[in-house]
């Protein structure tokens, strides 16, 4: 079963969804605890970068709006400043998919995000800490 499909499991359920479970479901990096705590958690089980590629999940550092951190899966590179995630949760107990994220970073480092949370606008700018691949190694 995919990741969008045990959400809406969840959901229907009336159990809340998450944005790691559904992150580790959709990209098959398997880490536990708040996402805020992925990136120091990798370790060496899976491959940190500042490049987004289709499948590695988005580490958000945590900010005081957002205390626990935030994790999102890319599901495709439109540009080089410009990618697609799917996540959940980012509205409450919602998947969203295909949502446009812009790097806004000065060194381009993907360190720096705005999420086009409206269908009009991008959003406020979040601090990421990187990407972590799905492959290991």
């Amino acid at each position: 079963m995919g990741a969008v499909q045990i959400a809406q499991t969840m959901r229907s359920k009336g159990q809340r969804v998450w944005c790691v479970p559904f992150a580790r479901n959709a990209s098959g990096v398997n880490i536990r605890g708040n996402a805020g705590t992925w990136w120091r958690k990798t370790g060496s089980l899976y491959r940190q970068s500042h490049t987004p590629i289709p499948g590695s999940v988005m580490v958000f550092k945590s900010t005081r709006s957002m205390p626990m951190g935030h994790v999102a899966v890319v599901s495709k590179q439109i540009s080089p400043r410009k990618i697609l995630i799917d996540h959940a949760n980012w509205k409450r107990n919602q998947v969203s998919l295909g949502m446009e994220v812009i790097d806004v970073s000065e060194k381009n480092d993907w360190s720096a995000v705005r999420v086009k949370s409206t269908p009009a606008a991008y959003g406020s700018v979040y601090p990421v800490h990187g990407f972590i691949a799905a492959a290991r190694g």
